[in-house]
């Protein structure tokens, strides 16, 4: 009986390891073709959501690493069309400012200024809010959020964490936040970090916590331009990636730490170009919308 029932075991073991160890079916041609035209098709758009004239540099780092010194930061956001869906990409500086003069904020520490709305610039490559399936802000700092409540019928990405805090209390006591940017978007899809937006891996959000606790990048696959990471704000400007410091008023520096060895670490892996989305120098190498990347 013994020998019977091990007989009988070692049988089921076997099905169970081939089972296991069963490779999947391969695409099909037709699948595979399918694949290739649909990465072919994801375009990446880069538009301007305003500009920030930084007086004190010196936020943007510990101790006094900037200090007396002076940057223009670039604040850019972008629109990813993709075969089965659009994607916005942070919405830039609010739209009150537009038209109207540079407004001086933190006690004159940044200037913020925005010539474009959000509406014209869609308008040029064809497109309303009404057209996006999804938006996504890298965070919910109020330079990233500017447009946010045009796309009140869109699936708001956003990590648990980010969005626990959105709707928190400890918000409230935070001078870089506008709550009211985002007041419109009820349709809220909370991430458990990285998330695969149109399950190709053509366009993944990354998530990198610590600079607000539920910061997030993007990774697009494009078929011509190769792997590419937008930033966030992982990093403001190339001095701050070069020697990886981190900002003074960063929500948990130990975790921005942690996420910019992750980062780096994914950026090697993948041989991706890196965007900083603040950086004017990188903003300006890109093609600017109507134009695209692809």
């Amino acid at each position: 009986m013994m020998k019977h029932f091990g007989l009988i075991a070692l049988s089921v073991l076997s099905l169970i390891s081939c089972k296991n160890f069963e490779k999947p079916e391969p695409k099909s041609d037709t699948a595979l073709v399918e694949d290739s035209i649909q990465k072919s098709e994801v375009k990446l758009y880069t538009l301007n959501g305003g500009e920030i004239q930084v007086n004190n540099k010196n936020l943007f780092a510990q101790g006094d690493t900037y200090k007396g010194d002076t940057i223009v930061l670039a604040d850019a956001f972008y629109v990813i069309k993709h075969p089965k869906g659009n994607l916005i990409w942070d919405t830039g500086l609010s739209e009150e400012l537009v038209g109207k003069e540079p407004k001086s904020v933190n006690e004159g520490a940044l200037v913020l200024s925005r010539k474009d709305s959000l509406s014209v610039q869609l308008d040029q490559i064809g497109l309303t809010p009404s057209d996006f399936d999804f938006i996504a802000f890298s965070h919910i700092h109020f330079d990233h959020t500017g447009g946010g409540n045009y796309f009140k019928d869109s699936t708001w990405l956003i990590q648990d964490t980010e969005y626990a805090f959105a709707t928190g209390e400890e918000i409230k006591s935070q001078g870089f936040y506008n709550t009211n940017d985002f007041k419109a978007l009820k349709n809220v899809k909370q991430l458990k970090g990285d998330f695969d937006v149109f399950d190709d891996g053509t366009v993944i959000i990354k998530s990198y916590p610590g600079h607000t606790p539920g910061h997030q990048a993007l990774f697009l696959d494009l078929v011509n331009s190769g792997p590419i990471l937008l930033s966030g704000d992982v990093y403001h400007f190339e001095e701050n990636r070069e020697n990886k410091i981190i900002p003074q008023f960063n929500h948990d520096i130990p975790q921005t730490e942690q996420s910019i060895e992750q980062f780096e670490q994914f950026v090697s892996d993948k041989r991706a170009k890196v965007y900083i989305q603040h950086d004017a120098k990188h903003f300006n190498r890109m093609p600017k919308s109507p134009k695209f990347i692809n």
